[in-house]
């Protein structure tokens, strides 16, 4: 992976992170009602409203998103590399735990969650291949 294509894949996940961070921190309530949007309801239908969870989990999107954000920015390999593995370790779980709770979905919404949150994790692995070029991680 070139550092232009780890950049560029950083700033897409920032992107989508201050989407879902921002959206949380500034209207935690219209998030759990409305997330992802569009007529979509993909919170609330997961249990009772905590203003403290969707608070906190917006923060971290928000944080992971600055940090993808700052290594975009300076491009330094390592700090590209850090950022898209702490991408990873957050959708792992994310991805799994979704994965194993899509009964209170319809077929478009199952699917369009998947390819949401496995997109994610595929972007994040992208960062962590090594440039062929250079032979580095």
């Amino acid at each position: 992976m070139s550092t232009r294509g780890q950049r560029v894949i950083l700033l897409v996940l920032a992107a989508s992170g201050l989407y879902v961070g921002l959206w949380g921190l500034v209207d935690p309530a219209a998030f759990y009602r409305s997330f992802p949007g569009f007529g979509r309801h993909w919170v609330s239908v997961d249990g009772p409203y905590n203003e403290h969870l969707v608070r906190d989990v917006a923060a971290f999107y928000t944080a992971v998103a600055v940090l993808a954000i700052v290594a975009a920015v300076v491009g330094e390999r390592r700090l590209m590399w850090t950022a898209g593995l702490t991408w990873v370790v957050f959708s792992i779980p994310h991805l799994g735990y979704h994965a194993a709770h899509l009964d209170h979905y319809g077929t478009f919404d199952k699917v369009a969650n998947m390819a949401s949150l496995g997109g994610t994790l595929l972007l994040a692995a992208l960062v962590l291949l090594p440039d062929r070029q250079k032979g580095r991680t």
